[in-house]
């Protein structure tokens, strides 16, 4: 009897141990589809702070770097490349020979102008002696004729010979002058031959050999390009037209270069050029920074990828981007507002604020607002229990 009455206690405590857990099973899923439908029903927020930072603005192109002056050396005259004394990346200085073509028939032309000189000088010599001689001759006759010695036309005859030997003096003369000028421009050609630097710098391109022939008919070749001064170069950059308005002269830049691609180098605008360029139906303007090149890092030809800060600003009351972008379409239903703003959570409800813009960049925004204040949280983005996010830290939700 004893045991048996043992046996139906205990079987009464386990039955009521199975009642309590049933009831606790029931509570709790009773409480977890209850969680589960106010997390369906209400909408969850990404929050971001207001933050005061330092804002920069800037204006991205890319470019080439050139040396600030780069001198084409060709020739006037044509002929065989005799000598070049020169190659790349030489060092030259002003008045130094850089090559030579083939002065034998430019020499020849000299020789021959010479000679023609040297005739002309020669009759024109002649031509004063018989000028001499008839002027005297003319004058004697001048006497004789006031004596009755000699006839009118025996005068006549004599002056006549004077006078032409005076036009012939003249004509001598001009021949002369015309013999001298074909001396003189032949010995300019013959100068021509040598290929003279006419600046200090170094030479970036040859574009002769030895035995080629150059050609100066219509055009000047171009046989050497030297660069004056490679310690200061210029990046020539195209800006779009969207962004031209806030390119100024004297603003600071940054790039960098594919070849350096862990450096950051700086430079300045010093020019906005007024021609535009328009490539299928795009317009831009170029835009040269000045740089340095004391360390001789730049060479001529690479590309830049250049940031043209336009404004920057300290202590600049700021958002993300991503705020300005928002809109809970639950509470607005799509709406479209006139004026630009932002969206905040008061009273654990969104509500909108009107903001004016500032300076921005890619990730914030200057915002202007009497209503906002530092460190308060707007909204930047809707999350529902289909979002996931790969960011590594997870975003703050309401």
């Amino acid at each position: 009897m004893l045991i048996a009455r043992q046996h139906k206690v205990k079987g009464k405590k386990v039955k009521r141990k199975l009642i309590i857990i049933t009831a606790i099973i029931i509570v709790s899923i009773i409480l977890i589809v209850s969680a589960a439908f106010k997390f369906e029903t209400k909408p969850k927020y990404e929050l971001s702070k207001i933050e005061k930072r330092t804002i920069i603005e800037t204006v991205e192109a890319s470019g080439t770097v050139n040396p600030v002056q780069t001198v084409s050396i060709g020739s006037q005259v044509s002929g065989m490349i005799k000598d070049i004394y020169v190659d790349f990346n030489s060092r030259v200085k002003k008045g130094q020979l850089l090559a030579q073509i083939d002065p034998s028939l430019f020499q020849a032309q000299v020789d021959k102008a010479r000679g023609d000189l040297g005739a002309a000088r020669a009759n024109s010599q002649k031509v004063k002696s018989m000028l001499i001689y008839d002027e005297a001759n003319y004058k004697r006759y001048k006497e004789l004729y006031k004596k009755r010695y000699v006839s009118k036309s025996d005068l006549d005859l004599a002056y006549a010979t004077y006078q032409s030997d005076l036009a012939q003096l003249a004509s001598t003369n001009a021949l002369i002058s015309q013999a001298n000028a074909t001396l003189q421009n032949n010995l300019t050609n013959l100068r021509y031959t040598r290929i003279i630097s006419p600046v200090d710098g170094v030479v970036v391109s040859r574009d002769v050999d030895v035995g080629q022939t150059v050609a100066a008919s219509f055009q000047t070749p171009t046989l050497f390009s030297v660069a004056q001064d490679l310690t200061k170069m210029q990046i020539e950059v195209s800006v779009s037209e969207a962004d031209i308005g806030k390119v100024k002269e004297g603003q600071e830049a940054e790039y960098t270069l594919d070849g350096y691609p862990n450096e950051t180098f700086k430079g300045k605008v010093s020019q906005v050029r007024l021609a535009s360029t328009t490539v299928s139906n795009v317009v831009t303007y170029t835009v040269v920074v000045s740089v340095s090149n004391e360390n001789d890092i730049l060479k001529p030809g690479m590309t830049a990828n250049v940031s043209i800060i336009t404004d920057k600003k300290e202590n600049a009351l700021c958002v993300d981007n991503s705020a300005m972008r928002f809109t809970p379409k639950e509470i607005t239903g799509g709406k479209k507002f006139d004026k630009q703003g932002i969206w905040v959570l008061r009273k654990n409800k969104p509500v909108r604020i009107n903001i004016k813009t500032g300076v921005a960049d890619s990730d914030f925004t200057e915002i202007i607002s009497e209503e906002l204040k530092q460190d308060e949280e707007v909204i930047i983005g809707s999350l529902d229990k289909k979002q996931t996010t790969n960011n590594m830290k997870p975003p703050r939700m309401f």
